[in-house]
């Protein structure tokens, strides 16, 4: 198969798992409790206490309470999250909660259907830049390097939690493990033009210029990690 099919297909595949995912979707708000449930189950996650420091020193936090990987062949890997950045003077250290899309296609022979929750703490100015530009591939082909802890990846010691991005996992599936590389992380604005009720900028949101009561929840959650 050449290149520029794998690529053709690829792009067919992240496509068709965008848009199942946005249609298989509930609400921001149904998200946003979810994605609350997720960092209550991180925190008390054993796995997650080696990582507790980087995340005090984490830029932002990106969550995704369902991704789902599956399929034989080809294999495809998506979800829906929340991320909220660090704003020192907005409520509570953090600015507004803005939602994204997750999603990938691979290649290769794969069994199984896998279901997981994903936390990633952006720690880098570089991994900050891309996410705040609202598009962005993960992995080493982007220059950025992953670190994995948790039930579904491989184990990280605090001597070895250095990396652009640090993501806690619990997994559940036939899969032993999650891979990021060539993964795609879109803004998802129609539901953040939704979720506060009119258009606005990523940056508007990031920086904790529109606000929804709503995220009070959520944002006591993520201040409540420590």
């Amino acid at each position: 198969m050449t290149k520029f099919v794998k690529l053709a297909a690829a792009i067919t595949v992240a496509a068709g798992l965008f848009a199942g995912s946005a249609a298989q979707a509930a609400d921001p708000m149904k998200l946003l409790d979810d994605a609350t449930a997720t960092a209550d189950h991180m925190k008390s996650d054993p796995a997650f206490q080696p990582a507790l420091d980087s995340f005090h020193n984490a830029k932002a936090v990106l969550i995704i309470p369902a991704l789902v990987k599956g399929g034989f062949i080809f294999g495809a890997e998506g979800g829906q999250g929340v991320l909220i950045s660090r704003e020192a003077k907005g409520w509570l250290g953090w600015g507004s909660p803005a939602f994204y899309g997750l999603g990938s296609a691979s290649f290769g022979l794969q069994a199984g259907i896998e279901k997981a929750e994903i936390v990633m703490l952006i720690m880098s100015d570089r991994a900050l830049s891309g996410v705040t530009h609202g598009d962005m591939k993960l992995g080493a082909g982007a220059g950025l390097t992953i670190v994995t802890v948790g039930a579904g990846g491989e184990a990280a010691t605090p001597a070895n939690l250095a990396g652009d991005i640090l993501v806690w996992t619990s997994a559940k599936g036939l899969y032993a493990g999650l891979t990021f590389n060539g993964s795609v992380l879109k803004t998802m604005n129609d539901w953040n033009d939704q979720y506060y009720g009119k258009s606005v900028s990523l940056s508007e949101v990031l920086h904790g210029k529109v606000k929804n009561k709503y995220s009070i929840a959520f944002k006591k959650e993520i201040a409540s990690i420590k």
